[in-house]
């Protein structure tokens, strides 16, 4: 078996594209439109993975989604999980629960999908501001 993507449900594509790809640095790899069942997929990855895909649905006529907390979170290797979660808190992105530790942090779609950051190679020794900040959400 082989790993394939993970398929998330979107309100809005622009918003969802300047999330995924402008603020946390996927990029789209194909993007397919099927008229007959009314739906736009967008397939996305970090780049340079060969490995598994994350699929946007977005489906043509509203419906809403709720938070979905059933279906649990993504979650992305980090170079370097301070440098990344300053950046997206700067544009604005919700940040869930800090990098307090220096090995993971949450962050939260525009659709309220969470989305876990893991230090790659082990953790960072705890640095400020991050370490004395609390929880903002749910992971």
């Amino acid at each position: 078996m082989k790993f394939l993507h993970t398929m998330v449900r979107i309100s809005d594509i622009d918003q969802s594209i300047d999330f995924y790809c402008n603020k946390l640095g996927l990029e789209e790899r194909r993007r397919k439109e099927v008229p007959a069942g009314r739906f736009t997929l967008i397939f996305l990855a970090a780049p340079g993975d060969q490995g598994g895909e994350l699929e946007l649905t977005y489906n043509w006529d509203p419906e809403p989604y709720g938070e979905g907390r059933n279906f649990g979170h993504l979650a992305y290797e980090v170079d370097d999980i301070y440098e990344l979660c300053e950046r997206l808190a700067a544009q604005g992105v919700t940040i869930n629960r800090p990098p307090r530790d220096g090995r993971m942090a949450f962050i939260r779609s525009p659709d309220n999908i969470s989305i876990e950051l893991l230090q790659k190679g082990g953790a960072l020794p705890p640095r400020e501001p991050w370490a004395s900040m609390p929880n903002t959400g749910h992971w």
